[in-house]
């Protein structure tokens, strides 16, 4: 029977299978240390946001770093020309690296998410904080390839300067709105989850601050995309600053011969019944602006613990203000707007 000739030579025969065995053996080594480092996560993950987080992003890199390592052993026994066994260990090292980095930046802004989750911290949730985190964690794995590969940053840095020079002026507009992003986050003006209102009127809670824009949906659940730079050069009222609580204004309308301090009762009474108004304030009534021609009119002021309910809270205010002034028989003001037609003059 013929037999391949590495199968008849003992030393030949261990050439060829030693590598095998080497990799075989090292891949089974690193897949239980995977397995009972997957497991030590999983059990801790239960309790511990940021051991969820570990896990769900190195579950399936961990397994290609497995295969690397177990490579690379037994590449330790087989017997290739300098040269290629160079590549080899190169390619590996590049992937290694690499993969590393993706991992680590994916781990960075959701350890940074999950934080300022916990800790009530809007900034730690901005888009913008998220992409600035994943390109230096990006950049870092980039310098360090680099200096594996032993490759002079210098020149690169001197093209990309120059280079950077031409992409400024093409793109003044996008990196105005990219530096006023970070103005946002270094000031602070609004976070994400404030309620603001803009200068052109319109109402929302900030959604998300990206490099580029920052997103407001309103309360009817539109989304409006406001470029950076309108919110840093622009007016705008921050409803959630110095807190989510704030105070509320309401015209009451009467007919002149209304008991206007009976009116002003009630208008406290049924404010502390609304949902959302904060029953430790005792709603104040203003004659303000007071006896108009055609009415009497009064100001409610109540204090919303939470402003982005100020809508839905001020319209219950007004439903039972109408049902009890028509209970206690408080007259509204009648404005007659037309004569009749037999008054006016005819051409």
């Amino acid at each position: 029977m013929f037999w391949p000739r590495w199968l008849q030579d003992e030393k030949l025969f261990w050439r060829v299978t030693q590598p095998a065995l080497v990799f075989l053996a090292a891949l089974a080594v690193t897949l239980l240390l995977r397995r009972l480092l997957l497991s030590r996560l999983r059990s801790r993950a239960r309790s511990s946001s940021y051991a969820a987080v570990f896990l769900d992003t190195i579950r399936l890199p961990s397994l290609l770093w497995c295969l690397a390592a177990a490579i690379a052993l037994s590449l330790q026994f087989v017997e290739l020309p300098p040269r290629k066994l160079h590549l080899a260990s190169d390619a590996i090292a590049v992937f290694i690296i690499v993969s590393l980095s993706l991992a680590g930046a994916s781990v960075a802004v959701r350890f940074i998410t999950a934080y300022g989750e916990r800790q009530g911290m809007p900034l730690a949730m901005a888009g913008l904080t998220r992409t600035l985190t994943r390109l230096a964690v990006l950049a870092t794995g980039l310098l360090v390839l680099l200096a594996y590969l032993n490759i002079s940053i210098a020149p690169m840095l001197t093209a990309l300067g120059i280079g950077g020079l031409a992409v400024a002026l093409a793109l003044q507009d996008t990196l105005a709105n990219f530096f006023a992003g970070l103005h946002i986050l270094v000031e602070r003006p609004i976070f994400v989850g404030d309620f603001i209102r803009l200068e052109s009127g319109q109402e929302g809670v900030v959604t998300d601050i990206g490099w580029r824009t920052t997103r407001i949906r309103t309360l009817s659940s539109n989304m409006v995309v406001v470029p950076n730079t309108k919110i840093t050069s622009g007016t705008l009222l921050n409803y959630s600053l110095p807190q989510p609580a704030g105070t509320a204004d309401l015209p009451i309308l009467l007919a002149h011969e209304a008991d206007a301090e009976r009116a002003a009762a009630i208008a406290r009474e049924e404010a502390l019944q609304v949902d959302g108004v904060d029953p430790e304030f005792t709603p104040l009534v203003f004659c303000d602006p007071g006896v108009l021609p055609t009415h009497l009119q009064l100001k409610l002021i109540v204090r919303l613990l939470d402003q982005t309910q100020r809508g839905r809270i001020l319209s219950d205010i007004r439903w039972r203000l109408l049902r009890r002034y028509r209970e206690e028989g408080i007259p509204l003001p009648r404005i007659e707007l037309v004569k009749s037609w037999q008054e006016i003059p005819q051409a």
